[in-house]
């Protein structure tokens, strides 16, 4: 597991605020370099603790048709298939599992049409044997 500090924790603060402030932003409003904030930077993204930087849009937020759907991988390939699901726009969650389900996905999508569109991708990506889906209808928590 990387080792993050405090200087870490507020870099990733102010991404997940911002995900595109400059390094200029980040090394100013930080009281650092730029190289030091690079440096940091590369790190935490070779690490893997950054994985991407990404927006949220209000349709992100509010999509119209939300769904969780369990996933059954073929071993061989489940980091692959876990590669192609994260770089997913309408993938708002992505969790492993145990018991039948490898993957539970939280989908997000525009309307019926493109949640059809996501189902059709996911379930043709090599490695993903088998799939469930449930639509989201109301929240009552």
């Amino acid at each position: 597991m990387p080792l993050i500090d405090d200087t870490d924790r507020q870099i990733l603060a102010l991404l997940t605020e911002n995900a595109r402030l400059p390094v200029k932003g980040l090394a100013d409003r930080l009281g650092l370099s730029r190289t030091t904030v690079t440096a940091r930077l590369d790190r935490l993204v070779g690490q893997g603790v950054i994985r991407k930087f990404t927006i949220l849009t209000d349709t992100a937020e509010s999509a119209p048709v939300r769904a969780m759907m369990m996933v059954e991988l073929q071993g061989s390939l489940s980091r692959a298939v876990i590669r192609r699901m994260r770089a997913m726009p309408e993938i708002a969650s992505l969790h492993s599992t145990n018991g039948a389900w490898d993957l539970v996905a939280e989908i997000r999508a525009a309307d019926l049409r493109d949640f059809d569109r996501v189902l059709r991708l996911i379930r043709e990506i090599p490695g993903v044997l088998n799939s469930e889906t449930s639509l989201l209808l109301d929240s009552v928590l």
